[in-house]
């Protein structure tokens, strides 16, 4: 019984949903995805497990560095892992995506060194990576505000006959956001090239999805017009495939794609928040038993591929990022307070202007005042 005081994540968790491995490891056939990842042989499967097993390495990490003092916030996604695996391993190198806050996973597909996966979340700059050159926008906070950016990049591919798409990553939650609405109604009406990936990790923060959505969130794109797909989340081929599937859509000129992947949050909201306090340990150890990395181990192991190889290069693979996150964090210098306002604005303006002379005479009330002379503020 879930104790009292705790919600539990009531919403339509088995209605049906694609999969092609199920929790045990077995493989499922499905005629119309199967040729979608027909390319997929042991040894490309053997490298999703690698993605997978590095990206929990790099999260638990940037989880020990933030109760050690070392990151001001760290956003969790264990437990998350093959729908941000499955779905960045289909972009295209020409595809756009637009991440929010917890697509560490997503990063790391799209090339994103390690360190710059922490710099947002160590205060010492507003990103960590140049977004032209991952095809990856920067991580946003406002919840559901990167489904318009997203849209609005896909209208645009779609004006200039760009054969590339946008994707947009948001949780459960963002779908009650207007933003979201908004971005799905203009996609439908305009035959967009993007495809909204909403990852259903069952939790809105403290929420359950069930508070929020009485049916998979995949059937809301009926309203919209557009199609719907529900997926497993925690099953790396099947999101593989749906993602691919959706992207080709958007690119031939079919338009948008709603995918939701039915995921489930392991850890906290972020490392503020403490899922104790709403959530039941018996859900917590059911969605255990999907772990989206155990069924990939298990699925290679009834393959007859070497286990052990495979299981040594993907730990080595996750020490050496994991080292190297450790070696950002605490090798990274603090940037000069004043250099908060560069890169704000593509050109100089009055409205920042003016707050950075207030800032810099703030800075100089205090002794040390470093690097708030007239040069710095002028600059």
């Amino acid at each position: 019984m879930t104790p009292p005081g705790l919600q539990t994540a009531k919403a339509p968790t088995e209605a049906p949903m694609v999969q092609l491995i199920d929790q045990v490891g077995d493989r499922r056939r499905d005629p119309a995805l199967d040729p979608w990842v027909a390319d997929i042989d042991d040894a490309a499967l053997a490298a999703l497990y690698r993605d997978l097993v590095v990206i929990r390495r790099i999260d638990a990490e940037g989880i020990a560095l933030q109760r050690q003092g070392e990151l001001g916030l760290w956003p969790p996604l264990a437990g998350q892992e093959a729908a941000q695996v499955g779905s960045a391993r289909a972009l295209g190198a020409d595809d756009f995506a637009f991440p929010s806050y917890r697509e560490h996973g997503v990063a790391w597909c799209r090339g994103v060194a390690p360190e710059g996966l922490l710099l947002a979340w160590r205060g010492t700059a507003p990103s960590g990576w140049d977004p032209y050159a991952h095809r990856l926008a920067v991580p946003q906070i406002i919840i559901g505000a990167q489904a318009l950016h997203a849209t609005g990049y896909a209208m645009g591919l779609a004006w200039e006959g760009a054969e590339s798409a946008a994707v947009a990553y948001f949780g459960d939650g963002a779908t009650s956001e207007g933003d979201v609405n908004e971005a799905l109604v203009f996609a439908a009406s305009f035959r967009a090239p993007v495809v909204f990936f909403c990852q259903n990790n069952h939790w809105a923060i403290s929420e359950p999805v069930g508070l929020q959505s009485a049916q998979p969130i995949a059937a809301r794109a009926d309203g919209f017009g557009i199609p719907g797909v529900r997926v497993d989340g925690n099953d790396v081929l099947a999101v593989l495939a749906v993602t691919r599937q959706a992207l080709h859509r958007a690119r031939t000129g079919g338009g948008a794609t709603l995918i939701e992947a039915v995921t489930y949050r392991m850890g906290p909201h972020t490392t503020a928040d403490d899922p104790t306090r709403y959530r039941s340990d018996e859900e917590l150890a059911a969605w255990r038993e999907r772990d989206p990395i155990a069924r990939v181990r298990a699925r290679l192991e009834a393959s007859g591929v070497d286990l052990a190889a495979v299981d040594a290069d993907a730990t080595a693979a996750a020490d050496r990022a994991a080292a190297e996150l450790r070696a950002a964090a605490t090798g990274l210098a603090d940037p000069a307070p004043m250099s908060v306002f560069d890169h704000v604005y593509a050109e100089p303006n009055s409205h920042l202007e003016r707050q950075r002379e207030r800032y810099a005479r703030y800075l100089g009330m205090f002794d040390g005042g470093a690097g708030t002379g007239p040069q710095e503020v002028a600059r």
